[in-house]
């Protein structure tokens, strides 16, 4: 699963993620990050509304690993032992309560201890602290995905928990820490094509660029065999054909191709049918999103600011995006940025523009 701990994403194109993370990274030319280069892509990218608006609120910066939430954000598939069909979300909320910290806070504590967040959950983990979260999901009927309101498959989105509330489903815990970092936790290699049978994955094409993306960055990383390290091994027993390349400790034996009349293994379809999966025809697959009666790349940061966010949160937020926006971003991207804020929410985005204005008269 590709969680993360926000339940949307900054984009829904997975053409544009290279360039997504490289406007957040580092420069060229002097190796440092660069603000303006940031609100440039954000800006240019009206889909990003919603997550910026997550970023830059009190969520943005957890107080700890063990004190925020965890989404799968995209929109997976479940298929049940008699063949319906089921898309679905993934919602770890966690039981330790959310806190989060204020920009001040986290650049203090930036500087005292580079390893804060490791150091907390391993010391919470040793001291015995389990931390815990409950697994909810919103399940959505098959045929709804057909005329819902929003494209549900669009990562820039959640789906109101007022159509599809939330479901209890169990509990994660974490109760034990690695003994080898680099064994356990450097090569661990998790990607959401690796699925169990009766979870199949969705017309999301963020997801599916993972699908791809993922299994080819860990053969960049670990090696193409990296499936045999222990920590990703399944713990069942494998029959494959695959062999050669480098690091490969599963012994295989002739023969070592399939289809053939050796009596070697095969698939057993009967036991592991292929259920997870969705036709693909039409608009769903070939072409862009296509918007729907409530889809608009504003609206539910509008909500998250105006139903969500108390007076004291706005303010937060303000002050935020001021500091963020008044560290070295210029013209043309400030106008945007502007722009950007007031499709959100005409106020809030009076606001910032006034605080920005403030900070460079000053």
């Amino acid at each position: 699963m590709v969680g993360n701990n926000t339940p949307v994403f900054f984009i829904r194109d997975p053409m544009k993620f290279q360039h997504f993370i490289r406007s957040q990274k580092r420069r060229a030319d002097n190796n440092l990050r660069d603000h303006d280069m940031q609100w440039d892509f954000w800006t240019l990218s009206p889909e990003s509304a919603h997550q910026v608006t997550w970023l830059m609120g009190d969520r943005g910066i957890p107080k700890t690993w063990r004190h925020m939430n965890g989404y799968s954000s995209h929109t997976y598939m479940w298929a049940n032992a008699q063949g319906e069909k089921f898309w679905v979300k993934y919602h770890f909320k966690t039981d330790q309560g959310i806190e989060c910290l204020t920009q001040e806070e986290a650049d203090r504590l930036a500087g005292e201890d580079g390893d804060y967040h490791t150091r907390d959950l391993y010391d919470a983990i040793g001291r015995g602290d389990y931390p815990s979260w409950t697994l909810y999901m919103q399940i959505m009927p098959f045929a709804d995905a057909d005329t819902y309101r929003i494209n549900p498959f669009d990562l820039t989105k959640v789906w109101p928990h007022d159509d599809y509330p939330l479901i209890k489903v169990g509990k994660l815990q974490l109760n034990r820490n690695p003994t080898d970092n680099h064994a356990e936790i450097e090569q661990a290699a998790f990607e959401p094509n690796n699925l169990v049978p009766g979870i199949g994955i969705s017309p999301d094409k963020m997801l599916i660029g993972r699908v791809f993306s993922y299994a080819d960055a860990h053969r960049a990383r670990l090696g193409v065999n990296y499936k045999q390290i222990p920590v990703n091994a399944p713990q069942a027993p494998v029959h494959s054909y695959s062999k050669d390349g480098a690091m490969r400790i599963n012994k295989v034996s002739d023969p070592v191709y399939a289809p053939n009349s050796k009596g070697g293994p095969a698939a057993d379809g009967e036991r592991y049918p292929t259920d997870s999966t969705w036709e693909a025809n039409g608009q769903m697959v070939r072409a862009p999103y296509a918007l729907r009666k409530d889809d608009d790349d504003y609206s539910q940061a509008n909500d998250l600011i105006n139903k969500v966010m108390d007076d004291a949160a706005r303010d937060r937020l303000v002050n935020n995006v001021v500091g963020h926006v008044s560290d070295g971003v210029e013209e043309p991207v400030l106008s945007r940025v502007f722009e950007y804020w007031k499709n959100i929410d005409a106020e809030i985005g009076r606001r910032i523009e006034a605080g920005v204005k403030a900070n460079k008269a000053g």
